[in-house]
């Protein structure tokens, strides 16, 4: 961050479209123009990664794989690998404020895998070469996909022992067998980051840069713990021994229990952090920041015994500390990397993200619950301000429902007014406050209330579905943000 300036946070999943989710096609860039217009530089967004069960975009079947619900139909009816008519008579999810995961997985996917039949002679080559310019990973995940479909989608821990631990010739059979399988996968990645990487390319040209996101931890049920278990703590038969969440806190009276399996740290460090380089280096491939999710875990993380069902009974294990991002800045140089130190904080916490120099995050909806850390006179200039984030209640929907006591500390605090409208004064406090950048939520722009929330950690179902609808973003908005920008000193 070179001077002051501001962002939105909005999923891609969360874009207006008449395909069933927001996705890298025209609202995308009609977004981008937005904030270009005023003056706004940063597209925050949510990982990009292949969603599995639950749906997060937090919990992917790979680090390193991008999500092809977010290809772009339009471009493969223009490539003439689709028909509209065919897209037409697809159930996508009628509903154009709320994401159908279910209608998307039949509907989409089987779209996709149309356009892959007309495509595949044509770049089969194509594909190939593309799969060896990302060989530490594709080759793996195109495998894993296919294998997963083969037997029913079930978890890779419950294949048959010879696909689970990978013995070669099991493998070098299954490729010959299933090599059009395997490259369908590869198709999906190879569209995925042709769109990505011409919606980046135009947001760029127009001063915005996106923040993307790296989840602290992978899915248990990944390409990546398959290809790698020595990598991570499990049992005899590759199952977690233990999990990551967090303790019981301000969002969980039992605490958080993500059920990721946790990193063997020591062999990550035997190898030179290996493999977190290269999810760093990828990232960077794709974003122009990167915030890392649940920072505080590379200081001390929160295990839990696998069989538990809170994560209450957990216990504090030292991680990995500086030495792992040494090793980054080593191997890639300074990078714009953003912590996320949300959550229970220790100084030791403190002293790493310190030293680490990366700017940490935050939130002012926590200030006016007693953690005056995150009232604005105590922000810094080397940090994000936020009104609140992804999983966080909206503003007017913690306005709705916050006690009397908290919504007068923030009517006097920021001399709140009717007038103005409240969720537009704490907005305000976060544009007025120190910090070098200020992000709002898109639904905190439109002042939506929860029925607009996006994630209600520790709960499954109903979760990262909202989407804006296609008139949403009005002029007075546009004037609003750009009002701010200017006003705040935040402009492009």
């Amino acid at each position: 961050m070179e001077k002051r300036s501001s962002g939105l946070l909005l999923h891609v999943s969360s874009l207006p479209g008449k395909y069933g989710i927001g996705d890298f096609g025209e609202d995308a860039y009609a977004f981008v123009d937005f904030l270009s217009m005023t003056g706004t530089k940063y597209w925050q967004i949510l990982p990009l990664g292949i969603t599995s069960f639950g749906d997060s975009p937090y919990q992917s079947f790979s680090a390193f794989a991008g999500n092809p619900y977010f290809v772009d139909l339009n471009r493969l009816v223009e490539a003439g690998w689709l028909k509209q008519s065919e897209i037409v008579r697809t159930d996508l999810g009628e509903d154009e404020e709320y994401v159908d995961y279910a209608k998307l997985y039949e509907g989409k996917m089987a779209l996709l895998d149309k356009a892959f039949e007309r495509a595949y002679p044509e770049v089969e080559k194509e594909l190939e070469g593309f799969a060896a310019e990302h060989e530490d990973w594709l080759p793996d995940f195109a495998t894993f996909m296919a294998i997963k479909k083969a037997h029913g989608n079930i978890a890779w821990t419950e294949w048959p022992e010879r696909y689970r631990l990978r013995k070669r010739e099991v493998l070098e059979a299954f490729y010959e067998g299933n090599r059009k399988e395997r490259h369908f996968w590869i198709f999906t990645q190879y569209l995925f980051f042709e769109h990505w990487g011409d919606l980046k390319r135009y947001a760029n040209r127009k001063g915005i840069r996106i923040i993307g996101d790296i989840p602290i931890y992978v899915a248990a049920d990944s390409a990546d713990v398959w290809s790698r278990p020595d990598l991570y703590k499990l049992k005899e038969n590759l199952k977690p021994s233990v999990v990551a969440g967090v303790p019981p806190d301000m969002m969980s009276d039992t605490g958080q229990l993500w059920g990721n399996p946790i990193y063997d740290w020591e062999q990550m460090e035997k190898e030179g952090y290996h493999w977190w380089i290269r999810r760093v280096e990828e990232s960077f491939r794709l974003y122009d920041a990167v915030r890392i999710d649940h920072f505080r875990g590379f200081e001390a993380y929160w295990q839990v015994p696998a069989e538990d069902e809170t994560a209450e009974n957990g216990e504090w294990v030292k991680g990995p500390g500086m030495s792992l991002f040494r090793a980054i800045r080593e191997a890639l140089g300074d990078k714009e990397i953003l912590a996320e130190d949300l959550g229970f904080l220790t100084q030791e916490v403190r002293d790493l993200i310190e030293e680490t120099g990366y700017p940490g995050m935050k939130v002012l909806q926590f200030g006016f619950g007693g953690e005056d850390g995150y009232l604005p006179h105590n922000y810094t200039r080397h940090t994000i301000a936020y009104t609140g984030n992804h999983d966080t209640q909206t503003m007017q929907g913690w306005l709705d429902s916050a006690d009397e006591e908290a919504v007068e500390a923030a009517r006097s605090y920021l001399n709140l007014t009717e007038e103005e409208g409240y969720v537009n004064g704490l907005i305000r406090g976060v544009f007025a406050s120190s910090s070098d950048l200020a992000i709002i939520p898109v639904q905190d722009l439109l002042g939506l209330d929860d029925s607009a929330r996006f994630n209600v950690p520790s709960t499954i179902g109903g979760n990262w579905e909202w989407r804006l609808t296609q008139d949403a973003l009005k002029n007075e908005h546009r004037k609003q943000l750009k009002n701010l920008n200017e006003r705040y000193g935040r402009s492009l």
